[in-house]
């Protein structure tokens, strides 16, 4: 195997469907992973998995509710039993709510956490006997630029990111015995379509993120195949608990 091969890897997306998501299940489908795109719209997976399949890689859906534990353990299980083990795991699933921190409501802020933080957890948790079981393991949580900057609407939301980071450190102290990396990516402002909505939503933004970003764009999910390669293949075997920015150099910009 090459340190950048993926052959006879099996990998597990949240929210694979779409934005970040299938752009990472892209990349490891061309290296040559079988890819399972987890989440609960069924009509915009099978659009995913048209993409994955004309890659002429091996591609499923499973449906996951990454709010109800069951379902993480369940989706996982079924995923193992398909295609006999579990190599990767991507925890991309994520929310938000934006609004100013007293305009909140309590379900708010239980919506974005249990699914941005504890849905990942649960996830891992999930993962973990089967990689234990192969001997080695890959965990990619998805953070964001607001794991390390503030917004005024978006307190929930950065507070699930800045945990996602702090978690994955935890896990990869736990689990290097274990042969299992696990690691962190900080997207910078990418167009998606939770960020098309935020672009609706808060004046001047897209102007603002084009004037910061030294690259002078947005971001696009294409931007995060090799990123996801890197870190689910052999060339990342000695990295783990690290938090890496993908984000045209919006975060070295003051």
């Amino acid at each position: 195997m090459t340190i950048f091969d993926l052959q006879k890897r099996v990998a597990f997306i949240t929210g694979g469907n779409g934005g970040i998501g299938l752009g990472m299940a892209k990349g490891l489908a061309s290296a040559g992973a079988t890819v399972v795109i987890a989440g609960r719209n069924k009509a915009k997976a099978q659009s995913a998995l048209s993409e994955l399949h004309a890659l002429g890689a091996p591609a499923e859906f499973v449906e996951l509710d990454v709010l109800n534990e069951a379902s993480c353990q369940q989706a996982i299980q079924r995923a193992v039993e398909r295609f006999g083990r579990l190599d990767i795991l991507v925890n991309n699933a994520g929310t938000t709510v934006r609004a100013q921190p007293q305009d909140l409501t309590a379900q708010d802020w239980h919506l974005v956490m249990n699914t941005n933080l504890t849905g990942a957890f649960l996830c891992s948790q999930a993962a973990y006997p089967h990689m234990v079981r192969a001997g080695a393991g890959k965990i990619i949580n998805i953070g964001s630029m607001m794991s390390v900057f503030a917004s005024s609407y978006a307190a929930p939301y950065a507070a699930s990111k800045g945990g996602i980071v702090q978690m994955a450190k935890a896990m990869a102290v736990a689990w290097a015995k274990d042969n299992i990396q696990v690691n962190t990516i900080l997207p910078g402002w990418i167009d998606t379509e939770l960020t098309r909505k935020a672009r609706e939503e808060v004046d001047g933004l897209h102007d603002k993120v084009l004037a910061r970003t030294p690259a002078r764009r947005w971001g696009n999910p294409d931007d995060f195949a090799g990123i996801a390669v890197f870190l689910a293949a052999p060339a990342s075997n000695f990295i783990t608990g690290a938090a890496i920015a993908v984000d045209g150099g919006y975060s070295v910009q003051a």
